[in-house]
């Protein structure tokens, strides 16, 4: 046997699969990734939602930096300053500011660009591992674990680990750095009017591990789930509870859900609270109780002006969009629209003023919590006097709102 012929095997790899398999070996090697930051990068050190057991941890540490060279304290830093400075100047990665063609094409780049910006990490990052593990390897020589990736990968594979390790380098700047942080914030649909422009791009939170649900984490920062509808589904939560069943993880917070009943008699300091910590969901329930009125008075006025103006925008998607938002959170020039069409009906006028009144109750002020609930039983007296039936039908189960 020739040298060559020696050398045919080493070049194959170790393992030796079918096509197919090469592609279920990087599908999966990837997903390992996605898991290791939306659990351990995203949900556990950047948000505090819920604690791992050292074994996963450092495990999820391990992986992200033989397959992205990611630093923990970095990451960190760089995610919680996009919360707090989301949508603006400061914002890292903002497509609304920058633009979504550079934050899809160059994801990567703003990251690295503001990972060098020592103010944000000393700033943002507390909290991070600074174990001598940490310091002397995963952060010291972040590159030295791709690298050592790519050996790993050619040893067991051959040249098809040279491409599955390709797609695993580019993998985290596609989904994460450009499609969560550009398409995130720029298409999809809307659970909640947060004060961002963060979109849900996908209701089944698969591929990127749960983070499609992008406007329902903007909305429950703090939470463990990113799922909120029924219909919606988030793979990071399932592993979190499997490993939760088993030990290896502690939940510490989830997005705050609330239950409307109609009570025996009037709104409570309890009822108070619960409106107060389920402020998007009880804006959300609201719009969605009154749309079917909405809907019937806009055919009214559509039907009943004798010359029906023609808008420059769908007044139905409009209002129920209007509805779930706290009026400083709606641009000026749809103000205008709003004040215009509010002012051709009683009724919708009466149901926008209601909901904006809701506001009071859980935006920060100085009236003490016996005041605040005077102005939820004053508020639930006028509703259900108003003459509207769903506002009334509101009213009655927003008396027995309780966090469930």
């Amino acid at each position: 046997m020739s040298w060559l012929e020696a050398l045919v095997p080493l070049l194959s790899g170790l393992i030796d699969l079918p096509w197919w398999g090469y592609i279920v070996v990087a599908l999966v090697f990837t997903h390992i990734t996605i898991a290791s930051v939306t659990i351990y990068l995203h949900r556990h050190q950047a948000h505090r939602a819920l604690e791992l057991h050292g074994i996963p941890s450092h495990f999820f540490r391990f992986w992200l930096w033989m397959t992205t060279g990611m630093v923990t304290k970095e990451w960190s830093a760089i995610h919680r300053k996009h919360h707090a400075h989301c949508e603006t100047e400061n914002d890292p990665h903002s497509p609304q500011v920058l633009g979504i063609g550079k934050v899809l094409r160059e994801g990567s780049e703003l990251y690295r660009a503001e990972a060098k910006n020592k103010e944000t990490i000393t700033k943002f990052g507390h909290g991070a591992p600074d174990d001598w593990i940490e310091r002397n390897l995963y952060t010291k020589r972040s590159a030295l674990g791709v690298a050592l990736m790519m050996i790993v990968n050619f040893v067991l594979f051959g040249f098809n680990g040279v491409w599955i390790w390709a797609v695993q380098m580019i993998w985290i700047p596609i989904t994460a750095a450009g499609i969560i942080n550009g398409i995130g914030h720029y298409w999809g649909y809307r659970n909640f009017e947060c004060e961002d422009a963060s979109r849900n791009i996908l209701p089944w939170g698969i591929l990127i591990g749960g983070e499609e649900l992008h406007n329902n984490h903007h909305t429950f920062g703090t939470s463990a789930k990113l799922s909120n509808k029924p219909w919606e589904f988030d793979i990071g939560w399932m592993y979190i509870r499997c490993m939760e069943i088993v030990g290896l993880a502690t939940v510490r917070r989830v997005a705050p859900s609330v239950k409307l009943a109609v009570p025996a008699g009037e709104a409570t300091f309890d009822t108070l609270q619960a409106i107060i910590s389920a402020r998007y969901v009880i804006a959300s329930k609201y719009a969605k109780t009154l749309r079917a009125t909405v809907k019937a008075e806009l055919e009214q006025l559509r039907t009943s002006a004798p010359n029906p103006a023609k808008l420059d925008f769908n007044p139905a998607s409009a209002m129920k969009r209007w509805l779930k938002q706290d009026r400083k959170y709606t641009p000026q020039h749809e103000q205008q629209k709003l004040d215009a069409l509010l002012a051709q009906s009683t009724v919708l006028d009466t149901i926008y003023r209601m909901r904006q009144e809701l506001t009071l109750l859980w935006e920060r002020s100085s009236a003490s919590k016996e005041q605040l609930l005077k102005q939820l039983q004053d508020w639930c007296e006028r509703a259900e006097a108003s003459g509207i039936e769903a506002l009334r039908e509101f009213s009655l189960r927003l008396r027995g709102a309780a966090l469930a």
